[in-house]
C-alpha cells in the first residue's frame, strides 16, 4: 500500500514538472516570436517613418521658403513637386546604397563564421538568411513614404488663392501629419507616444521657420 502511494505521488510530480515545462517553454517561444516579429519590422518601420518625415518637413520647407519672397501660388507648387520627385530619388537610391552595403557586411560576416564553425546546423542558416536586409525593400520603403509626406503640403497649398490663407493651412496640414506620424511610428515601435510626436513636431516647426526666415532675408536684402 505504501508503495502505491508512493508511486502515485510520484506520478503527480512528475505530471507537476512536465506541465511547468511545457509552459516555460510556450512561454519562451512566444517571447522569441515577439522579438523576431520587432527586429524583422524595424527595418522597413524606420525607412517608412523617415521618408515620411523628411518628405512632409523638407516639401513644407521649400514650400514656405519659395513662399517667404514669392506670393505666387505657381511657384509654391512647382517647389513643391521638385522637391518631390528629387527628394523621392534621392531617399530611395541613398538608403538602397546603405542597406546594401549593410548587407555585404553581415554577408561577409557570416562567411567568416561558417568557415570557423563547419558544422553549423541548416535551421541557424536559414534563419540568418531570413534576417537579412532587403535593400529594394528598404528603398521602396523610403521613396513612397517621403512621397507620400511631401504630398501633404502639396495638396494643403493647391486650391488656395489667399496667400496668408495658403501659408496658415499649409503649416497647421503639416503640424497635423506630424502629429500622425510620430504616433504611428512611437505605437508600431513600442517608444513612448507623446514624447516622440512632440519632437517630430517641434522639429518641423523649427525647420520651416528657419527656412522662412533665412529666404525672407536673403530676399529682402536684394541678394
Amino acid at each position: 500500500m505504501e508503495k502505491t502511494n508512493e508511486t502515485s505521488f510520484n506520478n503527480q510530480k512528475l505530471t507537476i514538472l512536465a506541465v511547468n515545462d511545457v509552459e516555460q517553454q510556450t512561454s519562451m517561444e512566444l517571447e522569441a516570436q515577439d522579438d523576431f516579429n520587432y527586429s524583422k519590422r524595424s527595418q522597413w518601420l524606420r525607412a517608412a517613418v523617415l521618408g515620411a518625415n523628411d518628405g512632409l518637413i523638407s516639401t513644407a520647407s521649400l514650400m514656405m521658403g519659395v513662399g517667404a519672397v514669392k506670393q505666387d501660388i505657381k511657384a509654391m507648387i512647382l517647389t513643391g513637386f521638385a522637391g518631390l520627385v528629387a527628394g523621392a530619388c534621392s531617399m530611395a537610391i541613398g538608403e538602397f546604397v546603405s542597406v546594401y552595403s549593410q548587407l555585404d557586411i553581415e554577408l561577409a560576416q557570416i562567411k567568416r563564421d561558417k568557415q570557423r564553425c563547419e558544422n553549423r546546423k541548416i535551421e541557424e542558416e536559414k534563419g540568418e538568411k531570413e534576417a537579412l536586409p532587403n535593400p529594394l525593400q528598404a528603398a521602396a520603403a523610403s521613396s513612397l513614404s517621403f512621397s507620400v509626406g511631401a504630398m501633404v503640403p502639396l495638396l494643403a497649398a493647391s486650391f488656395i488663392r489667399e496667400y496668408k490663407v495658403r501659408l496658415g493651412v499649409v503649416i497647421g496640414a503639416v503640424s497635423l501629419a506630424l502629429l500622425v506620424f510620430g504616433c504611428m511610428g512611437a505605437v508600431l515601435g513600442k517608444a513612448p507616444i507623446v514624447r516622440s510626436a512632440v519632437r517630430i513636431l517641434v522639429g518641423g516647426w523649427l525647420a520651416m521657420a528657419i527656412t522662412f526666415g533665412l529666404i525672407k532675408l536673403i530676399g529682402s536684402s536684394g541678394l
